[in-house]
């Protein structure tokens, strides 16, 4: 029994070539007449949304300089930028085709294009953000996966992983189970950002710590595993992320720290529609069927901002 490092670089990197079957929350709000925007009480993007909701915490039209790591095609940014005109951009991204995508989709605004891989990222050159973003890609981090029939692996990655997890438990207090799955490259991420004092972050990825129960919507029932869940997908595999351990880091840089579901951002207007999906064990129709997954990923999705007082910072 060991560790394996999963990594999704050479899938991003080589393969990717379409995002179509992989549907994330933003794009799925992306097109005006998705039925995903008919589920909530408001008919906007999800950049729209998130823009609306991080005001509450973030002073978003007082800042100069964003980043966005692994933007996907370039909505959440668009949706910014076109809000907060005066915003000065940077897309970070690993895939080279992602990329390309972003600079199509952003024509003719302040962006700067990066092909890099962000944990490579030098932490001075962090320094000069006043936001970042991370928004549903946590998963796609390097991740220490479990296996019972494997032997530990001695190549130097997984070994310098698994020293940088003995790192985490010391300088933290982190306390892993001996066969949980660890999400090392979204902990190394934060502890990244927190260290090059950031002043205010967003993260937000499939969680194991969310759980959905309401009375009325069997389809929405579901608890929360408590460690990492493999997710395999085309060509690649994915982990939810466990929240509470980069809490933990974010608070020890002395970070204030604000988790919750999406359905926090995206609150759901439940309509006849909506609600009927929501009561079909199974999907009667194409539209069912991508309201049931839609309003899922609302709860079992969770974001993490961190923010820190510059006065008192000063």
């Amino acid at each position: 029994m060991g560790y394996f490092l999963n990594t999704t670089d050479d899938y991003h990197i080589h393969t990717l070539r379409s995002l179509g079957w992989e549907l994330t929350v933003c794009n799925a709000l992306y097109p005006e007449n998705s039925p995903c925007r008919r589920a909530l009480k408001s008919n906007a993007s999800f950049g729209e949304h998130l823009f609306n909701f991080l005001g509450r915490f973030i002073p978003l039209t007082d800042l100069k300089n964003i980043l966005e790591v692994g933007g996907g095609l370039g909505y959440l940014m668009q949706d910014f930028l076109t809000l907060a005109p005066d915003l000065r951009a940077t897309m970070l991204d690993i895939s080279p085709f992602l990329l390309q995508k972003q600079k199509e989709t952003l024509t003719g605004l302040a962006v700067n294009f990066r092909e890099m891989d962000f944990l490579k990222m030098a932490i001075s050159e962090l320094r000069s953000f006043d936001f970042v973003i991370l928004n549903e890609n946590l998963g796609d981090f390097p991740t220490l996966a479990f296996q019972q029939n494997i032997p530990e692996q001695n190549d130097p990655e997984t070994v310098r992983s698994l020293n940088r997890v003995a790192d985490f438990e010391k300088e933290y207090s982190l306390q892993f189970t001996p066969d949980e799955n660890i999400n090392i490259g979204a902990l190394e991420a934060v502890e990244k950002l927190c260290m090059a004092a950031v002043p205010h972050i967003y993260l937000s990825e499939h969680s194991c710590e969310t759980s959905g129960n309401h009375p009325s919507f069997p389809h929405l029932h579901f608890t929360a595993p408590g460690t990492p869940e493999k997710i395999a997908l085309q060509g690649h595999t994915e982990f939810t992320i466990k929240f509470s351990y980069l809490q933990i880091i974010a608070r020890a840089f002395n970070y204030e720290v604000f988790r919750g579901q999406y359905i926090d951002i995206l609150p759901i207007d439940l309509n006849d529609k909506v609600q009927t999906a929501l009561r079909s064990s199974a999907p009667l129709s194409d539209q069912q069927e991508i309201l049931q997954h839609f309003i899922y990923d609302l709860y079992k999705y969770e974001y993490m901002i961190m923010t820190q007082d510059m006065k008192k910072k000063g």
